[in-house]
């Protein structure tokens, strides 16, 4: 039975994959890299398996003998290694987010198109049971054409913040957009109608109290009022609002679809209430459904994180590098489709909240006059194209809430407790 050889860039955030890898019957993994010791030691100890090579070296790891490589490095490096690993000659499976500049996104297409090797975006929220369900359902026709759409991903990491910044005040969390992780609120709506942003309006959080008390610069919480091609408009909100909620809904021109609000009583949060008429115009003529879609091996995902999505969207790349024709799998073009809006949209709201229009970069005639952008908060990247992560300036944060962030995760990490924890004993999925 064909195993395909899998290496994974990303010991901590890389556990999920690793785990699917263990689960499935045709995938393995054959080598693990991060620059991390301890998280390499960590994943050695807790794997047991001497098949696996461990490396702290990319160039090094880039050279094993291996059909595609996991991304599960920092979101906003995934890009130079993506197109590292493309010229390598190897599949790619990125992780959240696909680039931190335009020049990386033509870089990126240009090296998927040129070596025409798979590459897979890990956005596991759209591969959540009630949101999968929404797009067969959408393009079945059920709700008719999309008009509207709401999407929210919020989450107030507060309480984990230093199992995942490690109090480094350099950290690409501590000094992202307020609307650059987007592809969780907005990815899934992408997906469920296969239509492209077209425009983009941005609006930032400006009560920024539980960022600054740990570290990160940002407005609390970014909003994209996205326009589609066919007309329609999305509203996303993501970001650090107090009580978290996750919520998509689609409006059609037969009615609505929506998943259950975060209040739901216990058991119903992947419920999917349906609303729709048979036909546009037949008013009274449609059925109020109301149930609980699993998904395709709800034996298999059991365990996986985000509802079983975790474990979806690493099978969807495996089956395509399979030769499965029906995989469905985030493309290059699909993957800056959700991603590309908020980083427009931190652009739209540094220029006072105008309409800006997002680059199609399947056009080759749009590339060129990206290929040179490294505008980001990253002044490694971005030199004088620099940005600041809030719009009205970077606040002067103390150094004491660095320090008191990595004595934090210092203290959880070497008890084996809390967030860490859970990052390295995650279910594998195996009954």
């Amino acid at each position: 039975m064909k195993k395909i050889r899998i290496g994974v860039m990303g010991a901590y955030r890389g556990t999920g994959m690793i785990n699917y890898c263990r689960a499935s019957e045709h995938a393995e993994v054959v080598a693990i890299c991060d620059k991390w010791v301890e998280g390499l030691e960590r994943q050695k100890e807790n794997l047991k398996d001497d098949s696996i090579a461990y490396y702290t070296s990319f160039d090094e790891f880039i050279k094993h003998d291996m059909d595609a490589v996991v991304l599960a490095n920092y979101a906003n490096e995934h890009a130079p290694f993506a197109i590292r690993a493309l010229r390598a000659g190897k599949h790619v499976y990125s992780e959240v987010l696909p680039v931190q500049t335009m020049k990386e996104a033509v870089e990126l297409v240009e090296a998927v198109e040129e070596t025409g090797l798979t590459y897979a975006y890990g956005e596991n929220y759209c591969y959540i049971p009630s949101l999968y369900e929404m797009r067969k359902l959408y393009r079945e026709g059920k709700v008719g054409e999309f008009e509207y759409g709401e999407c929210e991903y919020i989450h107030n990491c507060e309480p984990i913040w230093p199992s995942i910044t490690y109090g480094d005040p350099t950290h690409w969390r501590n000094n992202m957009y307020s609307t650059y992780y987007c592809t969780h609120s907005l990815g899934p709506i992408i997906h469920i109608t296969g239509l492209r942003p077209v425009s983009v309006v941005g609006l930032e959080g400006t009560k920024t109290e539980r960022h600054l008390r740990i570290g990160s610069k940002s407005g609390q919480f970014g909003i994209e009022m996205v326009t589609l091609d066919n007309g329609g408009i999305v509203k996303s909100i993501h970001g650090g609002l107090y009580r978290g909620s996750y919520w998509y809904n689609v409006y059609g021109s037969k009615g609505r679809m929506e998943t259950a609000r975060p209040n739901a009583r216990q058991g119903e949060t992947q419920m999917l209430y349906v609303d729709v008429d048979a036909t546009p115009g037949g008013y009274g003529t449609g059925t109020l459904d109301a149930y609980k879609p699993e998904g395709q091996f709800p034996e298999k995902s059991a365990g996986f994180g985000h509802g079983g999505a975790d474990y979806y969207s690493m099978y969807n790349f495996v089956e395509k590098l399979l030769g499965n024709p029906e995989a469905d799998i985030i493309d290059v073009y699909e993957a800056l489709d959700m991603g590309l809006p908020g980083m427009f949209a931190y652009r739209s709201i540094l220029k006072g909240g105008v309409s800006l229009e997002i680059p199609n970069l399947r056009d080759k005639s749009v590339r060129d006059a990206w290929r040179n952008d490294v505008t980001c908060t990253d002044r490694a990247v971005a030199g004088d194209m620099w940005i600041p992560s809030f719009s009205k300036g970077n606040p002067d944060i103390p150094d004491e809430v660095y320090a008191e962030m990595k004595r934090r995760w210092r203290e959880e990490f070497e008890s084996d407790t809390g967030y860490t924890k859970m990052a390295f004993t995650q279910s594998s999925g195996k009954k």
